[in-house]
């Protein structure tokens, strides 16, 4: 069922530990179990699977339950051992693990939503569930009457969700590329506000109480950091990828931000460091180099008798050049730009060798990953996807040995 690696890292790596295998269909998450050696799957060939790790080095399911749907997401409470699982037919199941992980018990059934749940998150602290789902809503209901709270509709299907459970705030990303802030309350709910920055459908987010950052990472393979806690709308942008971002974990310790794309791509962001906010892109008729006419100034070129260029835009000042003021690429990590981007002649000349020094390292997990789970107290990560296969990773080489003591290394 399960496979265990022995192969160790030559240099700083992610080290592949286990694989585990036996779902027939995507495994739509996995996560690990809190001072546990064991692993929780949810899959869309409908079953529920909580797997141990065994004398051989092994993992085996000492659980394994079928539901009626396909199962799309979990959250899981290791403190209270209750598992929410998210459904394709829309509704969200509660279970009860028992304290051996032999034994699981179902709770209450939730008519969440009319379609299939895409994320959800438990808050023990007001006894809710907060859930997001394809009938383009997200909804909060009680999990001790069992009965909905409340319900909000977007105007695309909701794909991702974050909640802060001190003070009941919700973020909620879409497939139009929007993350929606909304303020929960028993039978009502407000707008705070609504963050637009991708050009692509929202794949996943990740919410940090302490430093009140939110991380979102979409389809148009980039990562954005948006500054919640200081009030200015500072965002950060994060590029690196070369598929759609579906999963991400910030590390407080070390302040780290680990991402993984469909491809299988792991980055690990430093976000310790000095960063600056990538420059809005300007709008102009003409190059603001040269001042030749882009293709659709059709007075200045009727009046130059000069045929229009097409638009490009410098990464480094956001100016709109043509592509012959705009001929080099470069690096730029200090704005987030970890691949060659375009970067207009005179910009290339003020950037050093000593600016274009990697602020992020980039490995391959070698599958489709879908959704990923840390544990950082032991320094492992989970990671899962459309190839059914479970893959856990010791990451202590890559995040530094403050994950495995507990404390900083700062």
């Amino acid at each position: 069922m399960a496979a265990e690696i022995h192969s160790r890292p030559q240099t700083a790596r992610p080290v592949l530990l286990n694989k585990i295998e036996g779902h027939s269909d995507t495994v739509n998450a996995a996560v690990l179990i809190p001072k546990e050696d064991g692993v929780i799957t949810v899959s869309e060939d409908r079953t529920i699977r909580v797997w141990l790790k065994r004398d051989s080095g092994q993992y085996w399911p000492s659980i394994y339950h079928t539901v009626s749907s396909p199962c799309s997401c979990m959250s899981y409470h290791h403190d209270s051992r209750r598992i929410f699982i998210g459904q394709d037919n829309g509704a969200v199941v509660e279970f009860l693990i028992s304290e051996d992980f032999n034994k699981m018990n179902h709770v209450k059934t939730y008519p969440a939503h009319q379609n299939r749940v895409s994320d959800m998150v438990f808050s023990l602290e007001s006894e809710w569930v907060v859930s997001t789902g394809h009938d383009k809503s997200v909804s909060w209901m009680c999990t001790q009457s069992g009965s909905m709270l409340g319900r909000h509709y977007f105007t695309a299907w909701a794909s991702c969700l974050q909640y802060d459970h001190e003070t009941q705030h919700a973020f909620v990303g879409d497939y139009s590329g929007q993350i929606t802030l909304l303020k929960l309350e028993k039978q009502t709910y407000s707008t705070i506000t609504t963050l637009k920055g991708h050009e692509g459908s929202i794949g996943a987010l990740w919410w940090d109480p302490v430093q009140r950052l939110l991380f979102s990472g979409a389809s148009d393979h980039s990562v954005i950091m948006w500054d919640i806690g200081g009030r200015k709308g500072r965002t950060l942008l994060l590029q690196g990828h070369h598929e759609r971002v579906q999963a991400l974990r910030y590390l407080q310790l070390t302040r780290q931000l680990v991402s993984c794309s469909a491809d299988g791509g792991i980055a690990v962001w430093n976000m310790d460091t000095q960063r600056e906010e990538a420059p809005q892109w300007l709008d102009s008729d003409s190059c603001q180099k040269c001042e030749q006419p882009f293709f659709w100034n059709i007075k200045q070129m009727w009046d130059t008798k000069t045929l229009g260029l097409r638009q490009h835009h410098c990464r480094k000042c956001g100016k709109a050049v043509c592509g012959k003021c705009s001929s080099k690429r470069s690096t730029f990590p200090i704005m987030g730009f970890e691949f060659p981007v375009r970067v207009c002649d005179v910009c290339f000349d003020t950037i050093k060798e000593e600016d274009r020094t990697p602020l992020a390292t980039f490995h391959e997990g070698k599958h489709n990953i879908a959704h990923m789970d840390m544990d950082p107290a032991r320094g492992l990560m989970v990671t899962c996807g459309s190839d059914r296969i479970v893959k856990i990773w010791d990451m202590t080489q890559v995040v530094g040995c403050s994950l495995a003591t507990g404390f900083s290394s700062r």
